[in-house]
């Protein structure tokens, strides 16, 4: 970034791994943020297909990295210009008025100051069940403190680099960040809604899925490896 230039007022970090078929159409969406002044970068985990190509001309960088979710999300962290970071999934949609929310929730209040924060979620597809799975996954955001990825988490770039990043683990690095984040602050729970894909839940049943994660997300807390319940996540599905 040219020294005379006005630094972006958010940087969105998208990690990728074989999006190709669905990775415009997200990007696209991400245009009329970076005409008022927000960076996107595509961080790809070693994709096989497109992905690499089909985001070129809709990011701002493209930055290739081992696969990962959390090694990647670092790597863009390393290369944003914001000092305020979103972390997106690819297969997540913002609301409107999504960088004037997180704007608004990281200035200092009165009361209570955030560091970070992440939106309430809408999954999208066909099961009939998906809309009960958004709320519990919701409700016990707000319960435990705790965000998942899908939510769409943000936080200032300086408390990043405080907490180290996201931890480089195979799975549950999402809720390792959140315990870390917590010890800041405690998050800022947007009402507005990302809509995120729901095509695990339409592909291996709602209900096995829910009690699959579940299950991991419990032997996580007793304090199973992040490396053992990824191949037990990748037997399961």
């Amino acid at each position: 970034m040219n020294s005379a230039e006005k630094p972006p007022r958010l940087s969105i970090v998208v990690p990728v791994l074989n999006e190709a078929l669905t990775l415009a159409q997200h990007l696209t969406a991400l245009q009329s943020l970076r005409a008022q002044g927000v960076e996107v970068l595509v961080v790809d985990g070693e994709s096989g297909d497109d992905s690499i190509r089909v985001a070129k001309p809709l990011a701002d960088r493209v930055l290739s990295s081992p696969p990962g979710r959390g090694v990647q999300m670092n790597v863009g962290a390393q290369h944003a210009s914001a000092s305020t970071l979103l972390f997106l999934h690819a297969d997540t949609q913002l609301p409107e008025g999504a960088v004037e929310q997180i704007t608004h929730a990281m200035k200092p209040h009165a009361i209570k100051t955030h560091a970070w924060g992440r939106f309430d979620i809408q999954l999208s597809g066909r099961s009939g069940w998906l809309p009960v799975v958004s709320w519990m996954m919701n409700k016990r955001s707000r319960l435990t403190g705790i965000a998942t990825g899908d939510q769409g988490i943000f936080m200032s770039a300086r408390t990043f680099k405080a907490v180290g990043g996201f931890p480089e683990q195979p799975l549950m690095e999402d809720i390792e960040l959140s315990k870390r984040l917590k010890r800041v602050s405690p998050p800022a729970c947007l009402t507005a809604k990302v809509i995120s894909s729901g095509r695990r839940w339409d592909q291996y049943g709602a209900w096995k899925t829910i009690r699959l994660m579940w299950r991991l997300r419990y032997r996580y807390w007793r304090g199973v490896s992040a490396t053992q319940l990824a191949k037990e996540y990748r037997n399961a599905r």
